[in-house]
């Protein structure tokens, strides 16, 4: 039997959830979990397998589309099929050169398939490889379509692109939801692992500050994550931050959640994430690669927005905790005060006076 990590990066977890919805609509009483183990087992058929991958999308239409095709727009679907994990990096003009048809013959090719153009059909293709590439692959993508002179307007512009899309698309009802969720918590479970730990951090930071229930996990294992949430009740509440490539450990930390009855809310890439197996309340921020890593910047934007929305609703309480760590703050110079050019003379009476004191108990000559 295939182990369950293989049959995680083969599978189509759309097709997983439409197994499950069909399961609930017969009303027969088998977990997610037996669900699971069943598609596994025929992830062994070869056979099935290339059939679920070719349940994606831009392959579905190339092969509903492929017999009223051109002779060249089939060359270019035979290389695309056979070759997606390299065309994705090439720009129209390119691929046109590596096939050996004109770049308007590519452009048509990507109108041919229902697209609006080339770079919605590139779009396509990245969603196909995304989660097949290794790092050397996605740093490929950099050199293939930016320039080192332009690297910093291209990588902002992106940026903001994906910001924009993220507005663009996300469930307001979703969000509204998560407000909810967290808000009517007893505990806040936040998981973000490897690259997605920074935001699982700053989520986790600003939470402090508005409740005095929230538990960042801190893992290296399976099991020490588990040891953290061996608590956690239908009362709860876990916010899973995963984005290509997905991380296991955070999908397990949800299933563990779930299991338990607890809330869970995921902030990933796609509905068809993996990440949304467990949760009940899914929020969709753009990450689109550019490099070795995903842009994180728009997934921040949202944990800004969910922020902002809940100091809104608890405003009392948060100015109150911030008027403690103000005072809190002044009295131990957490901030410029620290600093010895801007320590005033009152301190340095103050800081005298300790001396002196600390002397003569000592029995030290002044």
């Amino acid at each position: 039997m295939v182990s369950e990590t293989y049959f995680l990066s083969v599978v189509s977890w759309e097709n997983i959830r439409y197994t499950i919805h069909g399961i609930a609509r017969a009303d027969l009483f088998i977990t997610r979990r037996e669900i699971i183990s069943v598609m596994m087992l025929c992830v062994t058929d070869k056979k099935w397998r290339r059939n679920m991958n070719n349940s994606n999308e831009l392959i579905n239409r190339i092969n509903e589309k492929y017999s009223s095709m051109s002779k060249g727009q089939k060359l270019l679907s035979t290389y695309i099929t056979d070759n997606y994990d390299k065309a994705v990096f090439l720009t129209a003009e390119k691929l046109g050169k590596v096939v050996g048809v004109s770049e308007s013959t590519v452009v048509r090719f990507a109108t041919h398939l229902g697209y609006r153009g080339y770079p919605e059909f590139q779009k396509a293709l990245e969603e196909l490889v995304r989660n097949k590439l290794n790092s050397i692959q996605r740093m490929e993508v950099t050199y293939g379509r930016i320039s080192q002179s332009k690297i910093l307007d291209t990588v902002l512009q992106s940026d903001a692109e994906k910001i924009k899309s993220t507005l663009e698309q996300i469930d307001q009802n979703a969000f509204e939801s998560a407000l909810d969720i967290i808000l009517n918590a007893k505990h806040i479970y936040i998981v973000g692992i490897r690259s997605c730990a920074p935001l699982a951090s700053f989520m986790s930071f600003y939470f402090n500050l508005m409740f005095d229930n929230v538990h960042l996990l801190h893992t290296s294992s399976s099991s020490e994550l588990f040891e953290q949430m061996v608590r956690i009740s239908e009362e709860d509440v876990i916010i899973g931050i995963s984005f290509p490539r997905y991380s296991m450990r955070t999908l397990k930390a949800m299933e563990f959640a779930n299991n338990r009855s607890a809330k869970v809310i995921t902030l990933t890439d796609s509905v068809h994430s993996p990440m949304n197996l467990y949760s009940s309340c899914n929020l969709i921020a753009k990450s689109d690669m550019a490099s070795i890593v995903d842009s994180l910047v728009a997934p921040l934007s949202v944990i800004n927005a969910l922020i902002v929305a809940l100091c809104m609703r608890k405003q009392s309480e948060v100015a109150e905790t911030l008027e403690a760590l103000e005072d809190i703050w002044n009295e131990y110079q957490v901030y410029e005060s620290d600093e010895i050019n801007y320590i005033d003379d009152h301190m340095k009476m103050r800081y005298g006076k300790v001396d002196n004191v600390d002397r003569e108990d000592s029995g030290i000559e002044k």
